[in-house]
């Protein structure tokens, strides 16, 4: 699933590209990805808006539209969205298999789409108002979004002292604490900061606390510097892959040597999902 990293790009590509176009059509063949609305009433709402930005918070992608209305998309496990122009002469990714799942498309004007891949079909698009969209469900039970400004030291060890008894590990990974981390990034955060993931918060120190925050801000700011990762079907709005990949440390790297000491990179189940670590290095 793409995380935070992945979803910035995505959402900076968006407003690099597509801000200020107005919907013209809309075309799927798979309208059970629209929640809340049948696909020509979904059609009737969009055609003739205009296109005032993206935002994220956490992995969930919001596109302001004119008339207060905002399509909130989450990409899910296998979902990317791709910009297309019949203007584009040079070679690109799209002919690339990954990118070939199209399920939905937004027609922007005569020469420009927006296109929905998503192999496995589990993603998700809904419209509602703009100063409902906060509201939904999902939306309201966020955590603080990791690249928050307000996401600091002090908020973390807030959210660490609540949640004492579970491993730090979990605690990353819990969306309602800290939006927009995941496995990739969970691994490579705490590889960094050296700190084992099963360690309980409660028997973290205030200098380990400190490295851990830091880490996640650095390491969130490289992937998103880098472009995401691509561990599967991740693309940008290009169709093509993130870089962060190039520079794991841990993340899927079980069984093989440590780049700092050697030891053999270990996997583990931690909330039925793996984590990678490194025994020495990481106490």
């Amino acid at each position: 699933m793409p995380e935070l990293p992945e979803v910035q790009t995505v959402v900076s590509d968006l407003n690099r590209k597509i801000k200020g176009d107005v919907i013209t059509g809309f075309w799927s063949d798979f309208p059970s990805t629209i929640k809340n609305a049948t696909l020509e009433n979904f059609k009737k709402k969009i055609i003739g808006r205009k296109i005032l930005g993206a935002r994220r918070i956490g992995k969930n992608i919001f596109i302001d539209l004119s008339g207060e209305k905002t399509l909130y998309i989450h990409l899910k496990m296998t979902g990317h969205l791709l910009v297309k122009s019949k203007n584009l002469k040079v070679k690109s990714y799209f002919d690339d298999k990954v990118n070939s799942y199209i399920h939905h498309i937004w027609n922007l004007g005569k020469d420009k789409t927006l296109e929905f891949s998503d192999v496995r079909k589990f993603a998700k698009i809904i419209l509602d108002d703009t100063k409902k969209i906060n509201n939904l469900k999902e939306i309201k039970a966020l955590g603080i979004d990791a690249m928050d400004s307000k996401f600091n030291l002090k908020k973390f060890e807030k959210i660490l002292e609540k949640s004492k008894q579970k491993p730090i590990g979990i605690v990353l990974m819990e969306q309602e604490s800290i939006a927009g981390i995941g496995n990739i990034y969970r691994s490579e955060i705490l590889f960094d900061a050296g700190i084992n993931p099963f360690r309980k918060s409660s028997s973290l120190s205030k200098k380990e606390t400190k490295k851990i925050f830091n880490s996640i801000k650095k390491i969130l700011k490289k992937a998103i510097k880098m472009r995401g990762t691509s561990d599967s079907d991740y693309r940008d709005t290009s169709g093509a892959p993130g870089n962060f990949h190039k520079v794991l440390k841990v993340y899927r790297k079980h069984g093989q040597k440590c780049l700092k000491c050697d030891t053999i990179i270990l996997r583990k189940k931690i909330a039925q999902r793996s984590v990678f670590y490194c025994s020495k290095c990481q106490k």
